[in-house]
């Protein structure tokens, strides 16, 4: 946030992808949807013919018991990788050893691509990788890579664009064959150890590659290199000379009916099941909503907006005990969640939920925005001021046994619920006990509350996902007792259960530390903190800052880093990898939220950008081992960065006075045009920053000693409204930072020696405004009078 100091991470910048045998398809059954980026279910298809940082790893852990097996993994940093490090596979990391050996022994690359919260990564992993035949099948024949999603996400974009081409589908673990030149010819997701029925097993799906790669080896080759040709040609993106953006209401307009059209009125969200939280459809909604006030499809969209929200949080999917969310619910009613939780699903979470607050003035979802952040303080912070990436679904119950279950930490059973909450309420109807109370506000059954058809491994029998059933109003009417005293009482019951999950076996801890998430993080922090006047959060958020500087640049190449690892646990010999686009434009956009980001946008712009196309790269295109320089065209689990972009450059612009910016920002849009004019759901964030091109954005300038009261006021009546097409800026000083960069700026001044506030568009300013209401009402009315040219 520009109001903050900028000096943190400025001074670190200024020194920077026809089926083979197409009998080979199926869908695994009882399966849970693993992909974070869609709603689809897995589907298996075999398709046609520098700079040392010492960081720590996330796994688990070295162990005191001997290994059988030890493979090169076990030199890697990735939680994900180290859970490999003993299969009896003789994995390598993504590399030039393993490209080297696949091209001299002639070998097939088996790529296998997970990351460490994935349940049915986990499974892949126990029925086959640990598996001895298996084993031995992939290590003599194939050259197995093992690849975490989330450290290489442009391996990954790749190899999975090309099993959702060839396959209609996608998802985690990803399994992919390729030749020694890295070309994929065969792809699939998760593959059981042997046949099931009619389903191919995964050894029997080796046997016949091996086979085609001894008989048929040219026609696998052409025709993988044939998917590679189409592929790179139907993927392309970019605009052509003299086109501009599309329109942003008919855009905008687009995208709210196709949104309209898939909401589910009853329970909120976006489809029947499963249910993902969609954070860029709801700001998407809400920002359609602050420039179509006026309008039934504007309020249709921040009643949309406002429902799933409040339906999230009185869901399963919120985990009620702990705080967070979980990944997604897999019925309707948000009750059922798959229980993994995503670090940037909490951060996206908290802006939607702090925005809606700004809108509506309830309580409940400030609430929910703080609920959010003290679990990542809690359980996902390092002490380096990191932000660890997730906690898987999985853990031993604690009952105990060897076998993990899904929410094991998270559910509890009636009889548990009744021996932890004995006590007898005072004054409640029919001697009611808190066990009583709770558990009719959290439809607690005796039985469980969890549905068979929800169940399909029969983990959750018996077993309870608190949810909401009544308003505490109700309760309250129920037992015959006060709604402050029905607060007190479930806040209290919440804290005992908090207290003997303690005590419970945990879920993994994936503790990378990755530089995109810890951007949207930083963003979090900050519009939280800032809306609430929270200075403990924006601590917090420049704490952040400061460990991007100290853990994720690289001064020496001037990159940014994708991720580190605990410091100060383990040597690794792995070298660090670097930044991609989307690491760069989430930092950009925290920072700008926080402090300042022009040389970082240089940066970016130098790695990244497309000089013939416009738009950006979702990596380095100077990287040979990446096959398809790919434009993520999709705003899914996370903003695309091209989204991000977009808005970042319009924001910089206005900061720094920089034309080339704006333009930058023009030219990205339309380069997109294609894609927002017929499918705009696809690119809710992209359409926010076309809609704030059209509209233009405000410039608020405040002048004032920084943390004076009389500038802290001004700055609070900035932040207590949703104005998503603004820039604050605050003026300390001749000497100040923006001044340097807009000479023009040096002109406004406090009022007799009172903070003083200045609303400026199109290049004209409103006169100087003292009281903080005022200065709401000015902002809130869009009108003024105007001042200074």
């Amino acid at each position: 946030r520009l109001t903050l100091a900028l000096s943190v991470f400025s001074s670190m910048i200024a020194r920077r992808y026809t089926c083979l045998t197409a009998d080979i398809v199926t869908r695994p059954t009882k399966m849970k949807p693993t992909k974070r980026d869609s709603d689809s279910v897995c589907v298996v298809c075999v398709s046609s013919p520098s700079v040392f940082m010492s960081m720590a790893s996330g796994g688990e852990g070295p162990s005191s018991t001997p290994h059988r097996h030890t493979n090169r993994l076990a030199k890697e940093r990735s939680p994900y990788l180290l859970q490999h490090a003993h299969n009896p596979v003789d994995w390598y990391p993504w590399g030039q050893e393993a490209f080297d050996k696949a091209k001299n022994e002639d070998k097939p690359i088996f790529l296998s691509v997970g990351y460490s919260t994935c349940h049915w990564c986990h499974v892949m992993e126990r029925e086959s990788f640990e598996d001895e035949e298996i084993g031995r099948i992939l290590s003599d024949n194939f050259v197995c890579i093992k690849v975490d999603r989330e450290e290489r996400p442009d391996v990954d974009k790749v190899y999975m664009t090309f099993v959702q081409a060839t396959s209609g589908g996608g998802g985690w673990p990803m399994s992919v064959w390729l030749t020694p030149d890295l070309r994929p010819f065969i792809g699939g997701t998760y593959f059981p150890p042997r046949d099931y029925g009619s389903r191919p097993g995964l050894k029997t799906v080796l046997n016949r590659i091996m086979e085609q790669w001894q008989n048929n080896r040219p026609a696998l080759e052409s025709s993988g290199e044939r998917i590679l040709d189409a592929l790179k040609k139907g993927t392309a993106i970019a605009a052509d000379s003299g086109d501009s953006p599309p329109l942003a209401p008919d855009v905008a307009n687009r995208c709210f009916q196709q949104l309209a059209h898939s909401y589910e009125e009853e329970y909120g969200g976006f489809r029947d099941a499963p249910k993902f939280p969609t954070p860029v459809n709801l700001m998407f909604l809400m920002s359609y909503w602050s420039v179509n006030r006026s309008t039934s499809e504007g309020v249709e969209a921040l009643q949309m907006a406002l429902h799933t929200l409040r339906m999230m949080a009185l869901g399963g999917i919120h985990d009620h005990v702990a705080q967070g969310f979980h990944r997604y619910s897999t019925d309707s009613s948000w009750h059922v969640p798959h229980f993994e939780k995503m670090l940037y699903d909490q951060a996206q979470l908290a802006v939607a939920y702090i925005t809606a607050s700004q809108i509506s003035g309830e309580q409940l979802f400030a609430d929910v925005a703080k609920d959010i952040l003290l679990y990542v303080s809690r359980d996902l912070s390092d002490k380096s001021g990191g932000f660890y990436s997730a906690e898987d679904a999985d853990s031993v119950p604690a009952s105990g046994g060897p076998e993990k279950r899904e929410g094991a930490f998270c559910v509890w059973t009636a009889s548990e619920i009744r021996e932890l909450l004995p006590d007898v309420v005072e004054g409640a109807t029919g001697a009611a006990t808190l066990a009583d109370i709770f558990m009719h506000h959290y439809g607690v059954k005796e039985q469980g509350n969890v549905a068979p058809e929800q169940d399909p491994h029969g983990e959750l029998q018996g077993q309870n996902v608190l949810i909401v059933r009544y308003s505490v109003e109700l309760t309250a009417a129920r037992f015959g007792i006060s709604v402050e005293k029905v607060n007190e009482l479930l806040a209290s019951a919440r804290a005992k259960m908090a207290e003997v999950r303690k005590s419970r076996p945990r879920p993994h801890l994936d503790t990378k530390m990755l530089a995109s998430w810890n951007g949207l993080m930083l963003s979090a922090y900050a519009r939280v903190g800032a809306v609430l006047g929270d200075k403990a959060l924006l601590e917090r958020a420049m704490q952040a800052g400061s460990f991007l500087k100290e853990h994720l640049w690289d001064a020496e190449q001037q990159t940014i880093l994708r991720s580190c690892y605990q410091p100060d646990k383990f040597w690794y010999e792995s070298p660090p990898i670097s930044g991609f686009l989307d690491d760069y434009a989430f930092i950009i956009c925290g920072l700008l939220d926080l402090y300042e980001a022009i040389e970082l946008q240089l940066r970016q712009d130098t790695l990244f950008w497309d000089d013939q196309g416009g738009g950006y790269f979702c990596s380095d295109p100077s990287d040979s081992t990446v096959l398809l320089q790919l434009k993520e065209d999709q705003d899914g689990a996370e903003p695309s960065a091209n989204s991000v972009s977009a808005s970042n450059l319009l924001r910089l612009s206005h900061y720094t006075g920089r034309q080339e910016w704006l333009q930058r920002s023009q030219q990205l849009l339309t380069a997109f045009s294609d894609r927002l004019t017929r499918v705009p759901i696809a690119l809710p964030e992209m359409v926010r920053s076309l809609m704030a091109q059209h509209y233009t954005l405000k410039q608020i300038v405040i002048c004032g000693q920084r943390d004076a009261p009389d500038t802290t006021s001004l700055l609070a009546a900035v932040d207590s409204l949703f104005l998503p097409h603004k820039v604050l800026m605050l003026i300390d000083s001749d000497e100040n930072f923006l001044c340097q960069r807009q000479p023009v700026l040096s002109s406004m001044s406090q009022q007799g020696g009172v903070a003083t506030a200045y609303v400026c568009q199109d290049f004209t300013c409103s006169l100087p405004v003292t009281d903080p209401q005022e200065l709401r009402r000015l902002l809130l009315d869009g009108t003024m009078e105007m001042g200074t040219e």
